[in-house]
């Protein structure tokens, strides 16, 4: 492979704005991709999976390359040369990378490599609590499975199209699409490639959603006509799944305390074709107060450590700091006490993390049908998703009945 000067200083640039910025992985990438129009579509993949390799990795090419933070330019470079030199790539001769001994390297990182936390890129304290609650063997397993690239994934819109529609569509516009055994809507790309800039995506015959997350709304068991609340609906990926899975009909109230985030929402269901939904922002207790007692399901997509999902998020590893830990487990716990309150007798509620962390999944659900607003609530099934096991994202998901009144 021959690197180009513009494309390697665009992912230094990248770089810059996320390790000492502190800005997003993913919006620095959306924002350095349209530094130069000119750029062809192969020219894009270099820039952005180049810089999120090298977030993935950022401890342990540090580790190589003798370098702290903050990270100079001619440290991002340096990283770069690791990078590049374990890719087996030849170094060009430019004179912001300097001289770089590819066997110290080699070396350095087969020495690193018999440490877990240099060889799969870990923070310390991430390292010792995913230890601590999972146990050495599978945290071995989980930790390798999420540096892997994350799959693009798409979930059918069923309201517009069938799976094998889309795929048909899909194939003859040029990309390559398969089903995936055991997901009902879901086709995974052979190859990454921009579906944002297909006619299919116009029309709201998908949405980009990875096949973990696609398992939540259909573990509710909604149907068509019931009255559904999505609690911590965001953007609305699992809302316009339900949507979808109530066939439009029926009331589905999305909440959310971000009012921007159900703008975004509403838009998205105007292209999906997605009628039955209510966007509602919090903005005081008197919104969740009115809904008490009334939904035959209720959905509570918590707020997360979000430690199922590093594969698509690398640059979560060097964001989150333990305390968050501690603050969102405090945060679960309000949250499926008070949301829980609007499930009608009789009715059921999905609790589910995109967290592999015990303390905030089943401990969460068992610490709450203990409590005086679960003792009416009963679990009905829970089932722990895990990247290593599945290939997708880590997901956790408890289904909780709430007894008919006596």
């Amino acid at each position: 492979m021959k690197l180009h000067r513009n494309l390697v200083f665009a992912v230094i640039d990248a770089l810059n704005l996320i390790f000492n910025e502190d800005q997003y992985a993913d919006k620095v990438v959306q924002k350095v991709l349209k530094f130069d129009k000119r750029w062809g579509s192969r020219d894009r993949g270099f820039i952005a999976e180049t810089t999120y390799d090298i977030v993935r990795w950022k401890r342990l090419y540090s580790e190589i390359a003798e370098v702290k933070a903050p990270y100079s330019r001619p440290k991002l470079f340096r990283l770069f040369a690791v990078w590049a030199i374990l890719k087996g790539i030849k170094l060009p001769d430019w004179k912001q990378l300097e001289p770089t001994p590819e066997r110290r390297i080699k070396g350095k990182f087969d020495e690193l490599s018999q440490i877990r936390k240099f060889k799969e890129s870990l923070p310390d304290w991430m390292d010792e609590i995913c230890v601590k609650s999972l146990g050495e063997k599978l945290w071995n397993k989980e930790s390798a499975a999420l540096n892997q690239q994350a799959d693009v994934i798409l979930r059918t819109n069923t309201l517009k199209t069938s799976k094998e529609t889309l795929r048909k569509a899909l194939l003859e516009a040029g990309i390559d699409v398969d089903p995936i055994k055991g997901y009902a809507n879901a086709l995974k790309l052979a190859e990454r490639s921009n579906v944002f800039t297909t006619e299919e995506f116009k029309k709201g015959f998908f949405e980009v959603q990875d096949a973990s997350s696609q398992l939540v709304s259909e573990f509710l068991g909604v149907k068509p006509g019931m009255r559904v609340v999505d609690t911590c609906a965001g953007a609305g990926g699992k809302t316009l799944h339900l949507a979808a899975l109530m066939e439009n009909k029926g009331q589905l109230i999305a909440l959310d305390i971000y009012e921007n985030k159900l703008k975004e929402l509403k838009r998205r269901a105007k292209r999906a074709g997605a009628h039955n939904i209510e966007p509602r922002a919090i903005d005081s207790s008197k919104v969740i107060k009115k809904l008490y007692g009334s939904a035959d399901r209720v959905l509570i997509d918590a707020p997360c450590s979000g430690l199922g999902i590093l594969r698509r998020n690398p640059d979560a590893k060097w964001k989150l700091q333990p305390e968050f830990i501690d603050k969102i487990i405090a945060t679960q716990k309000e949250i499926i006490r008070s949301y829980s309150k609007i499930v009608k007798p009789g009715g059921q509620m999905v609790y589910a993390t995109c967290s592999i962390l015990p303390q905030e999944n089943i401990d969460q659900v068992k610490s709450f049908l203990s409590s005086e607003e679960g003792k009416d609530f009963e679990l009905v099934k829970d089932k722990k998703i895990f990247a290593s096991t599945s290939g997708y994202d880590g997901f956790y998901m408890a289904l909780l009945q709430k007894k008919t009144a006596e």
